[in-house]
């Protein structure tokens, strides 16, 4: 028996666009709602709602404030907001999104494209590099003037496309306009990670105290080596996001910055301790003392033994 509080599912593009209050769309895969140049009259759902497909919405005007990790940015100018097949949206969603899905359809430009007007294309396998499509609603991509006319005219460019005669030609057209779209968001995020560096450093900073805290206390007994979930919960990114962004900072993600500080952490104690490799390897939240040498013997190209005795 479903759930009441389970979320509704959207399994097509017509269905989606009929419980907003639109025609279905000239396309079965694909679909463009301009409400910044045509303004209609439509809500989205007002419930949580899964959709079967990507979604792309260019909000000009949310107003407020968000939260970015620790900090709150004036958010009046909007952005772009990226959302991939399955994952959960709507007005009671924990991570804010409700706060932005329950706007009027007629201030943005949504985007709807099902998985399969992809097929037959590279873009159906390269969209998946494209992180973005899974960061929280507080990590949407902040644009400025300049960035706000290129996204606005590959998103007319789009729609004209979509509102002339559809053939086999047109499907090429609006593939390249999609993978320029992501292109363009992929630039300008790169962008929003620099000029927000400071804060960004500051998050970084407070990753390395997150785990000086993990391994230097007990939680490494209890818990294991810790997880990027876990960090980017502490953190309050989402993962791809916390990833992503200190790849910008340092080149490496937070699973590499993990294994960096395990290794600092065992050398720390293979040099200045008297504890077994097993002990070690114990308290650095590893089951089993041979995966703990296999790891640091990738990581070092010495076994824990090999680098005591140099060491020493």
């Amino acid at each position: 028996m479903k759930s009441e509080h389970a979320p509704k599912q959207f399994e097509s593009l017509s269905e989606a666009m009929k419980a907003v209050g639109f025609p279905a769309p000239q396309h079965p895969l694909i679909a463009l709602v301009n409400g910044v140049d045509n303004p209609v009259a439509g809500l989205p759902p007002a419930h949580r709602h899964v959709l079967n497909f990507y979604k792309i919405s260019f909000r000009p005007d949310l107003g407020g404030t968000l939260r970015y990790g620790q900090t709150y940015f004036d958010f009046s100018e909007g952005g772009l907001f990226f959302a991939a097949p399955h994952q959960i949206v709507g007005n009671n969603d924990k991570v804010g999104n409700g706060q932005v899905e329950n706007q009027c359809v007629n201030q943005q430009i949504t985007l709807l494209i099902h998985p399969d007007f992809l097929l037959n294309y590279p873009l159906a396998k390269t969209i998946k590099r494209y992180h973005y499509f899974s960061y929280s609603t507080n990590e949407a991509l902040h644009l400025s003037d300049k960035e706000k006319e290129v996204i606005l005219s590959v998103f007319r460019n789009m729609e004209e496309e979509l509102n002339s005669r559809i053939d086999d030609i047109s499907h090429d057209i609006i593939i390249s306009q999609i993978e320029l779209l992501l292109n363009y968001a992929h630039r300008f995020y790169t962008r929003q990670f620099i000029t927000r560096k400071p804060v960004n450093d500051t998050v970084l900073g407070a990753l390395e105290a997150l785990l000086d805290e993990y391994f230097d206390g007990q939680a490494s007994l209890n818990g294991g080596i810790p997880t990027v979930q876990s960090l980017a919960d502490r953190l309050n990114f989402s993962p791809s996001y916390l990833s992503d962004m200190l790849r910008s900072l340092t080149g490496q993600n937070t699973q590499q910055h993990i294994h960096n500080k395990l290794i600092e952490k065992a050398k720390e104690k293979l040099s200045t301790t008297g504890l077994s490799v097993s002990e070690i390897a114990y308290s650095m939240g590893f089951e089993h003392p041979q995966s703990f040498s296999k790891f640091f013997r990738n990581k070092t190209n010495q076994s824990p033994l090999e680098f005591r005795e140099s060491f020493n």
